[in-house]
């Protein structure tokens, strides 16, 4: 036993959390797009091919700005105007676009000539400028508003941007913008989502960690009611996270947007280990045992099945790695790590403190009962009595919970993920609303049978293709081949919306072609790839839910497959929007083979530790029900089942079943001390139930506090678990010993009693 060594080890956990505190302070947060791609996806591949041959469809950042009643006020345009040329020198920017910056080709006797889409100095042009761009399906949702009271400049930025250009580009932005004093400005892109959404993950977990210390330290006290247990519980439980994001910075680890967790995770996971070595000990203080004897048999008999609450919750949390969602993978292995760390720190710095303080030191319960045993003495009668009522109703539960789960669905959307009441969601929604919204919408067209990607019969089957996009309502802005055929149409036609139409036949079309040619656009170049074999179509669809987007795009894929002449091109769907799009199918099917994984392993566990197939059933069948629940949950309520909100399975999984497995390890060693079955329960229930509900009060209001979250996933993460677990202690204490008392009886003990150690008498409940 280690105990002889305790300062040793105190010293040497004092020494590596310091080293973890330096370190701690090197941690790096990422957010990253391409981090919610599903791995090895043959829509991915595909995708990541198409953007080698032409750019990303996320190179892109909205600024819109207002001015009230519209913008057609020459001191607005000449300012937003400026503000469009000083967009021109900021970092990472190749490309700057708006209507201020944009001319009208005109078709006239001595040559093609230009004139401004916006006369910005000529008020007397505003009427008719209106007309003209609210009549123009290039503009309209893409660079002015139907409401004509805001003006959008797109900036081209490098592609693949990451978080350090992506602040230092914002920056920039932001700086330009106070200069010139806007009456309100949003912004949407890549670069923003990135540096707005880790600015506030820094502020949610450290708002997290307080709040979860100051309610944990609340809790304590209520349950000890002395100064120096709850300074004990508290500083191993810091240190426990302390060790964990240092270890997380030395080992470079990034983290992601679901690290608002860890500091919950490790608190609560880390005060349920204290509290249960802290419960035995001053139980075995209370039989009149000195200090150290005490703690070797807490140790030896709560820290074997801490050890195994600890593996298994990190079991539930590495099943995650099968998830093809690299946030969710890593999630999974931080967290099993931090579990496992809770554990070591308890088991050697917290009971090695714990051993020069006296039980009165500890606790004020140490000689008397108290409510807690009350309410576990209920619990214990109520089992008795109630046996036929808690069957029947768990099988009652069990339909309810079928017809909720029934009910789920993977229909999320964007807006729902971003933090409530932040700027970035604020933007998010104005440009849904009043543009056409951020979600790209992207088409590749390759030519077949020896046709170019701008040949006539290509153009024109991209231009149907197109044409049938604009009709649906979610979609409000393209750009093809096509779109560019269609303008110049119209500057032949004097500029008249009528205009706007692909050419007729193939003569007017080669003449565009001519024109096109000798422009040299540079869409051209974004359109077509170099052997012009491939064109795209390019267009964002409004965040109206992952499976909606789905079942529309396999509409467009149905309607291209009968309306567009196949032996000319052959579309597909592809883009970051429909890559994030999968990530329903992948939620889907992570979670149930992840829980399967999960329930197989901690299976083999709890088979090791009792030897026994009946209990071994008993066990797992009482942690089941929290999943169901969970799953009724967002059945019943609505929730929209997420990649965030999908890892609520596993901390439920793992968490749930820490408290059978205590509770099954107390009844074995009853058993193996000679008492019955009834007997063994009695001891079970007076000794590790009352443990079992202290850590499911921390469980609970640990994460009711994320509650207070901004961030919708960690908010209803926060409510599910929260109520699950309460159904798991519930279960616990009421099916467990129902179905030990049915199933395992005296006459068939799975647990070959051995001789009763000498201990003093077991007090009855």
């Amino acid at each position: 036993m280690f105990l002889p060594y305790r300062k040793i080890i105190i010293t040497a956990f004092i020494l590596w959390a310091a080293v973890s505190a330096y370190y701690t302070n090197k941690l790096t947060f990422s957010f990253d797009f391409e981090q919610f791609f599903p791995q090895d996806d043959p829509d991915l591949e595909y995708f990541q091919s198409f953007i080698k041959e032409f750019e990303t469809d996320d190179n892109f950042l909205l600024i819109a700005v207002r001015n009230e009643p519209d913008v057609f006020d020459s001191s607005f345009l000449n300012r937003f105007h400026q503000y469009c040329l000083s967009l021109r020198n900021v970092p990472y920017v190749h490309h700057v676009q708006s209507l201020t910056m944009m001319r009208y080709p005109v078709n006239t006797p001595f040559g093609i000539n230009t004139v401004p889409v916006i006369h910005r100095n000529q008020p007397e042009w505003y009427a008719q400028d209106k007309a003209m761009l609210l009549s123009d399906p290039r503009f309209v949702h893409n660079l002015i508003n139907e409401k004509v009271d805001a003006l959008v400049v797109i900036l081209k930025h490098k592609d693949a941007i990451k978080l350090s250009e992506s602040k230092e580009l914002i920056m920039e932005l932001e700086r330009i913008q106070d200069q010139y004093g806007f009456e309100k400005t949003f912004m949407l892109g890549r670069a923003d989502l990135q540096t707005q959404l880790v600015r506030f993950q820094k502020i949610e977990i450290t708002r997290t960690a307080i709040l979860s210390f100051i309610l944990v330290s609340f809790i304590l006290w209520l349950l000890y009611r002395k100064p120096i247990g709850l300074a004990i519980s508290l500083i191993s439980i810091s240190m426990g996270l302390v060790i964990f994001t240092g270890l997380m910075a030395m080992l470079g680890r990034e983290f992601n947007a679901l690290s608002a967790l860890y500091p919950i995770l490790l608190l609560i996971v880390g005060t349920s280990d204290v509290i249960h070595i802290q419960s035995k000990y001053i139980d075995e203080l209370r039989k009149g045992y000195d200090r150290i004897p005490a703690m070797i048999t807490s140790i030896k008999e709560i820290g074997l099945a801490t050890l195994l609450t600890s593996t298994t919750t990190a079991i539930g949390f590495a099943t995650l790695i099968t998830s093809r969602l690299q946030p969710i993978r890593e999630f999974g292995v931080n967290a099993a790590i931090g579990v496992l760390i809770a554990y070591i720190t308890v088991i050697l710095f917290t009971t090695c403190i714990m051993t020069f303080f006296r039980g009165d030191q500890i606790s004020k319960f140490v000689d008397k009962k108290n409510i807690w045993d009350r309410i576990i003495q209920h619990f214990y009668i109520f089992s008795i009595k109630k046996k036929r009522m808690i069957s029947a109703a768990s099988l009652l539960l069990l339909f309810i919970f079928a017809m909720g789960i029934s009910r789920i669905s993977t229909n999320y959307n964007i807006t729902n993920s971003l933090p409530r009441g932040e700027r970035v969601t604020r933007d998010f929604i104005y440009f849904e609303n009043e543009f056409a919204g951020f979600r790209p919408f992207e088409f590749a067209v390759e030519a077949k049978n020896n046709y170019s990607g701008d040949d006539y019969a290509v153009v024109k089957e991209v231009n149907k293709l197109e044409e049938h996009l604009m009709a649906i309502p979610e979609i409000k802005t393209t750009v093809s081949l096509a779109t560019l055929y269609k303008s110049v149409e119209r500057m032949n036609g004097g500029n008249s919306p009528d205009a706007y139409r692909f050419p007729e036949n193939i003569s007017d079309f080669e003449k565009a072609k001519k024109i096109i040619d000798k422009s040299r656009l540079s869409d051209v170049n974004v359109l077509l790839n170099k052997d012009k074999s491939k064109t795209r179509l390019s267009s964002r669809i409004l965040d109206i839910g992952a499976d909606s987007i789905t079942v529309l795009g396999e509409r467009i894929d149905q309607w291209a497959s009968t309306n567009l002449d196949t032996s000319v091109v052959h579309v597909t769907r592809t883009g970051t929007g429909l890559i994030l799009t999968k990530n329903a199918e992948y939620v889907r099917n992570s979670l149930f083979s992840g829980l399967v994984l999960a329930i197989l392993a901690v299976s083999v566990v709890m088979g090791l530790l009792f030897m026994s197939w009946k209990i071994l059933l008993i066990a797992i069948l009482p942690n089941l029900f929290p999943l169901l629940l969970a799953a009724a949950i967002i059945g019943y309520s609505g929730i929209e089942l997420e990649a965030g909100i999908s890892v609520v399975f596993a901390i439920i999984f793992g968490i749930a079943v820490d408290d059978t497995i205590h509770f099954l390890s107390k009844f074995k060693l009853a058993l193996r001390n000679g008492k019955n079955i009834e007997q063994s329960l009695k001891v079970t229930f007076e000794e590790t139930g009352k443990a079992i509900m202290f850590t499911t009060i921390i469980l609970f209001f640990g994460f009711l506090l994320m509650l207070f979250s901004n961030n919708p996933p960690s908010f209803t993460i926060g409510i599910l678990i929260s109520t699950t677990l309460i159904g798991a202690f519930l279960f616990d204490l009421t099916l467990l010993p129902v179905l030990l008392r049915k199933y395992i009886n005296d006459n068939h003990n799975p647990v070959q009693p051995q001789a009763r150690k000498m201990t003093p008498v077991d007090q009855p409940l």
